[in-house]
């Protein structure tokens, strides 16, 4: 399926690996213009990229700025440790939402004004299923994820009045370097063996995690004009993790 991406400006942050990579691959190979962002994006260096560290005040506009005319905006960039409420402290807590909660809000706002002067664009927020499968062991993410979720509807509900699209993706377990390191220390522990981490999977949905690729090419979906009636939502995609009681 053509989704008549060729020549649309995309930026994706947290563009240099794992799901943001591979969203990046995806709008490449249907022809659209990417610029990636990352803290550390050098070892992508087929794409126009910029180091930046969204945390910081005044880096989204300055990334806003850098990235120009914008068609599609994938927001990708945090992650958040996991913990329960006494392990996760106050510090923890501000620079991780510095980064992935006030970097998604402060560069939709950046990128959305010009998207509104211009009369069209699309957003989308990577977000995370911990947002609706709420869990007090991952309670800073699960509580950040709500909030874009909330922020995403919100701002979805009213963008269709400055011919903006705003959508969000929730994935589940996806196996990024970070997921499989995890899974590989599990196994150490349990198992007595990291290279068998693949048999911790037998619990998840159809037996393993999501692939960066099937985030990517929701978001690829969502951005294009075959989605131009969506706008305002949320989309799960996490095997039905969520869906379970």
């Amino acid at each position: 399926m053509d989704l008549n991406l060729k020549g649309k400006r995309v930026l994706v942050t947290g563009g240099s690996k794992g799901i943001g990579l591979a969203c990046a691959q995806a709008f490449a190979a249907e022809g659209a213009e990417v610029r990636i962002a990352s803290r550390n994006p050098g070892a992508e260096a087929k794409f126009v990229s910029k180091a930046v560290d969204l945390s910081q005040r005044g880096a989204a506009e300055a990334l806003a700025e850098w990235a120009g005319e914008l068609d599609i905006l994938v927001n990708n960039a945090g992650a958040i440790p996991g913990g329960d409420l006494l392990k996760v402290d106050e510090e923890t807590w501000r620079k991780s939402w510095d980064l992935k909660v006030f970097g998604y809000i402060n560069l939709t706002r950046a990128v959305y004004a010009a998207m509104k002067k211009r009369g069209r664009g699309v957003i989308v927020n990577i977000l995370g299923n911990a947002g609706e499968k709420l869990n007090a062991a991952y309670i800073a993410g699960s509580t950040a994820n709500a909030g874009l979720m909330a922020f995403t509807r919100a701002l979805g509900g009213v963008s269709h009045a400055d011919g903006v699209r705003v959508v969000g993706i929730n994935p589940g377990p996806v196996a990024t370097d970070r997921l499989i390191t995890l899974y590989k220390q599990m196994a150490q522990s349990k198992l007595g063996d990291a290279s068998r981490y693949e048999e911790l999977f037998k619990d998840m949905s159809f037996g393993r995690p999501g692939k960066p690729e099937e985030i990517a090419a929701a978001a690829a979906f969502l951005a294009s004009e075959r989605s131009a009636y969506t706008s305002g939502c949320v989309f799960t995609i996490d095997g039905g993790l969520a869906s379970r009681s």
